[in-house]
């Protein structure tokens, strides 16, 4: 199970933070605001008061035992600098943080930051792709050639079970949920039967996620 520490939680923070948890990762949502925190509690794993720029809270919360640490204070360039300078020296293996501009964006790399997001054009790219296939729900970006891809069941795919798609070794892909209008079942045993209506949700390369849109 994938662990995150999600830092700040305004809209593009909780967001993030319950989708995370809703895909079956473990999840600490951490704001200085307590009536953030409260909106968050019941939808992550841990949610925690607490200032991400003192280096004290991040070690005492145990951040470098993450997989990933997202910085999602937004327009405030300082404390997000500040925040990812602490989970840099704490070790934190990998760092994702949110910019408002380019300017941001620059210092943020400049630091060492992993990956940096401007929301807007991720939006913008996300929606492009979603136009340009009639038959993709959604689509998650999670690095320039992985992502995370929401399409009703292939034709193909209804009345057979995941075992016997063996869609790993065929695609390329693994099925992480499946969803309905009854549940979202988060990794799916191997004998589930797909049924008319599911929704699947894939996770793969870009390449891999274009041949599933193809089917």
């Amino acid at each position: 199970m994938k662990s995150y520490i999600v830092i700040g939680l305004g809209r593009f923070g909780q967001t993030l933070a319950r989708q995370l948890c809703a895909l079956g990762a473990e999840v600490l949502a951490l704001d200085n605001r307590s009536d953030l925190v409260q909106q968050v509690a019941d939808d992550v794993t841990h949610a925690v008061v607490g200032d991400g720029q003192d280096k004290e809270v991040l070690r005492a919360l145990g951040a470098r035992n993450f997989d990933c640490a997202i910085i999602a204070i937004g327009s405030n360039l300082a404390a997000s600098v500040l925040t990812a300078m602490n989970l840099k020296e704490l070790g934190v293996p990998y760092i994702i943080c949110k910019a408002h501009d380019e300017t941001h964006r620059k210092v943020l790399e400049k630091l060492g930051v992993d990956r940096v997001i401007i929301p807007e054009q991720e939006n913008a790219q996300r929606l492009a792709r979603s136009l340009n296939s009639h038959n993709v729900l959604e689509y998650i970006e999670l690095s320039e050639d992985y992502g995370i891809l929401e399409i009703p069941a292939p034709a193909g795919w209804i009345g057979k079970t995941i075992k016997e798609l063996n869609v790993r070794a065929k695609l390329g892909v693994n099925i992480i949920a499946v969803e309905n209008d009854k549940k979202t079942n988060v990794s799916p045993s191997a004998d589930y039967q797909i049924v008319p209506g599911d929704v699947m949700v894939v996770l793969g390369d870009n390449y891999a996620l274009e041949a599933v849109q193809k089917l």
